[in-house]
């Protein structure tokens, strides 16, 4: 196997990543006591270049997140509350006849922004929805047939709750495949949940958050993670995990390849967080429940026998051949 090329910016380019991402980290911690692995997966995929979709019951903080990791950065920031009247010319933007120069003009939606927070998207029609799909895909957008592109770099961090069907329009297959990762907040611990009512009960701390980075160091550390190396034989163990979801019998609907590419993505911004400029199984297996899950359709007799995708997931991990650890590390040390 040949040596592949040095990683970009070298030692240098990944201790100055482990910095930035730590500060980043950091501060959104200060908010979201309790859930490192949470705020892990939201770095990683903001990282990888991709979305996040957080998914959970009422009054976990789903939308604080959100909103502590754009304040962490500084750059261009909007939020999107979903409502079932909201149109999509609210998110693309729309052109408008001025009197004075006879000429349409275009003005811009809310999704013209470095960080896009939508809060509670099922709420809103799937025609609105659908209004997301061409800028989380193509990072850009298209009006009165013409195309604006969207800055580097652009994240969509979306809430939903899962459990509420009333006045909810469910999120279509296309949309939630345009979500890199899925991640549920959950409960807090006793003692996470101690210290969030002393420290929130009078003041809240996400008012005291200030930026520690800005577009234009994402972008920076954003390239260091694409020069991640991942070793023929991780993206062979990718296809198999992907194939193994398409033949599976429980679902109806496998892992699309878009699911495989964004999987290699955010497996490489998991290693480069540990220090590594190398792919290994264990950030794939680590990152294959929140990338697959929320894409994959069980079938009405997996449903009934409560057998849930996240089950398959990890029944398709346990039998399917893992790559040796070792010969990955040591094509990147060559």
């Amino acid at each position: 196997m040949a040596p592949p090329p040095p990683l970009s910016g070298g030692a240098a380019g990944l201790d100055g990543l482990l910095e930035s991402a730590g500060r980043i980290r950091a501060n959104v911690e200060r908010v979201m006591s309790g859930k490192p692995e949470v705020v892990r997966l939201a770095l990683v995929v903001l990282l990888a270049e991709g979305h996040l979709l957080i998914e959970d019951v009422p009054g976990v903080g789903k939308t604080m997140l959100a909103k502590s990791l754009a304040r962490s950065l500084d750059c261009t920031v909007r939020r999107i509350q979903f409502t079932p009247d909201l149109l999509p010319s609210d998110v693309t933007g729309v052109s408008i006849y001025d009197q004075d120069s006879h000429e349409f003009e275009f003005k811009p939606g809310a999704v013209f922004a470095n960080v896009v927070v939508g809060d509670e998207i099922n709420r809103a029609s799937p025609k609105t929805q659908s209004a997301l799909l061409e800028a989380m895909e193509e990072r850009q957008v298209s009006v009165d047939g013409v195309t604006y592109v969207l800055e580097t770099p652009f994240m969509v961090i979306a809430t939903q709750n899962p459990i509420e069907m009333e006045g909810t329009y469910p999120l279509p297959e296309a949309q939630r495949d345009r979500f890199t990762a899925r991640v549920s907040m959950g409960y807090p611990s006793a003692a996470a949940e101690l210290e969030m009512l002393q420290s929130h009960g009078t003041h809240e701390p996400i008012d005291d958050l200030e930026p520690v980075a800005d577009a234009v160091e994402v972008r920076k550390l954003i390239e260091v993670v694409r020069s991640v190396h991942v070793a023929v034989d991780i993206q062979q163990y990718v296809v198999d995990l992907l194939t193994a979801t398409r033949t599976a019998p429980e679902l109806r609907l496998g892992a699309s390849p878009r699911a495989g590419l964004q999987l290699v993505r955010a497996a490489r911004a998991s290693a480069a967080l540990d220090g590594r400029d190398y792919v290994l199984p264990d950030d794939v297996q680590e990152l294959a429940g929140p990338v697959l899950v929320h894409r994959l359709l069980p079938t009405a007799e997996a449903s009934i026998s409560q057998r849930t995708a996240e089950d398959v997931v990890a029944a398709v991990l346990r039998r399917t051949a893992v790559p040796d650890a070792s010969s990955t590390a040591g094509a990147r040390r060559r």
